[in-house]
């Protein structure tokens, strides 16, 4: 099962990366903003109806018996998991290796008609590290979740993982080919950056199979406040510009009720039933 979730995160953002190939720039905002708007949807409502629940339940259930009694306050130690995540990523956002290092590019992106390129690719060259890295922590969060062998938990996670990774490498691939001027270099980058994911999945999901259910829930928790971060830092803006805040509101509403009905439809997605 792990290994069908790593292939559909990847097709997803190959796919994705694949459309500035094929569209003109006039095309590529409108187009850009809606997957954006829908992916923080989908993102916020796995954070708050899945991984918060789910994780807050494998910490407190499992944090009285003998392998989660590390434990000195279970309800603050989730709490404090959340809390970390979230200010993870700011603190990857000052460093300049967060996720959003490509909304600083995306002014540069929209003239790709109208001005050269410049530092020799350089700025693509952090565009992919920066959205590499934080694809990896992506990986992490439903790799641990395929560890829990909770498809309730797992599938919602993939889902909105694999939407917010669709604008990701969307706004990777507009940007590296204006920077690059190489369809093949930034076939490259697309690449990479689609591949990081799946293979955080893949090592993730392997190497925490055995590992005791509290420490899990706390790693789901921490890609939580990692998913609330990002989710934040991509509606805000079009939040508060009032010309696109009613249509950010549409898009969240959107991404949000599928997660909900997958979550709510929990017999369908198969419960709790096991993934390995």
């Amino acid at each position: 099962m792990a290994t069908i979730m790593a292939l559909a995160t990847f097709l997803a953002a190959l796919l994705a990366g694949a459309l500035p190939f094929w569209f003109r720039p006039s095309a590529e905002q409108q187009l850009l903003r809606w997957m954006t708007g829908l992916a923080a949807g989908f993102l916020i409502a796995s954070a708050l109806v899945v991984a918060l629940p789910e994780g807050f339940d494998l910490v407190l259930s499992h944090s009285g018996d003998s392998h989660g009694s590390w434990l000195p306050s279970p309800a603050a130690s989730a709490g404090l998991a959340v809390l970390l995540g979230f200010l993870t990523m700011m603190a990857l956002e000052a460093l300049g290796l967060g996720h959003d290092v490509h909304e600083e590019h995306h002014g540069q992106a929209d003239h790709v008609h109208h001005q050269p390129a410049s530092g020799g690719g350089s700025l693509a060259l952090i565009l992919v590290v920066g959205l590499s890295f934080h694809a990896l922590t992506d990986g992490l969060a439903i790799g641990t979740a395929a560890a829990t062998g909770k498809l309730s938990l797992s599938l919602p996670l993939l889902l909105g993982v694999t939407m917010h990774k669709m604008p990701a490498a969307f706004s990777l691939a507009a940007f590296s080919l204006h920077e690059r001027e190489s369809r093949g270099r930034a076939m490259v980058d697309l690449l990479i950056f689609s591949s990081a994911t799946p293979l955080a999945l893949l090592t993730s999901s392997w190497l925490l199979v055995d590992v005791d259910a509290a420490w899990l829930g706390l790693v789901v928790l921490f890609s939580a406040g990692t998913f609330l971060y990002v989710a934040t830092v991509d509606v805000l803006p079009n939040v508060h510009h009032a010309g696109t805040r009613r249509q950010a509101l549409l898009q969240v509403l959107l991404g949000a009720s599928v997660i909900v009905v997958m979550k709510l439809s929990s017999g369908w997605i198969g419960g709790h039933s096991a993934l390995h």
